[in-house]
């Protein structure tokens, strides 16, 4: 199967090439980190294997950002340029298994729906729970 998606002005455009959506995970993170890049309550990636994930020949490259996630860990993200839209995000020891994409760059985002939220114990206090998928206070839980 086959995702493709694009940042806002369409410079940036990728696919995402798993068998199954089982492959994929999509969920919520409400830390501070995710929270702020995001510029809203909550960040929500979908997780998938490196090896899924290609920029297309047409895709202008995207920005790379580096720093500490806030406990001494690297995140690494990339971003268009024009727009600003993150395209995918990944910490130091994910860089050779994982991406995690940012949902609502997906063409049709609603295809690979949330699986669980993490720090839920930094939900905001107006946001529910999400029904039928997991919860976890902390990454490690």
């Amino acid at each position: 199967m086959v995702y493709k998606g694009a940042c806002y002005c369409q410079e940036i455009k990728y696919e995402i090439d798993i068998s199954s959506p089982d492959e994929a995970r999509t969920s919520l993170c409400h830390c501070k980190n995710c929270k702020r890049f995001f510029g809203t309550a909550f960040g929500l990636t979908t997780k998938i294997p490196v090896k899924a994930f290609s920029y297309t020949r047409e895709s202008a490259k995207p920005t790379v950002h580096e720093a500490d996630n806030g406990s001494g860990s690297l995140l690494h993200r990339e971003f268009c340029s024009k727009c600003g839209t993150g395209i995918l995000e990944y910490g130091a020891a994910a860089a050779n298994e994982f991406r995690y994409v940012m949902t609502g760059t997906l063409e049709d985002p609603g295809s690979l729906p949330p699986k669980g939220e993490f720090f839920c114990l930094y939900r905001e206090k107006w946001m529910p729970e999400v029904p039928g998928i997991f919860h976890k206070d902390r990454l490690k839980e």
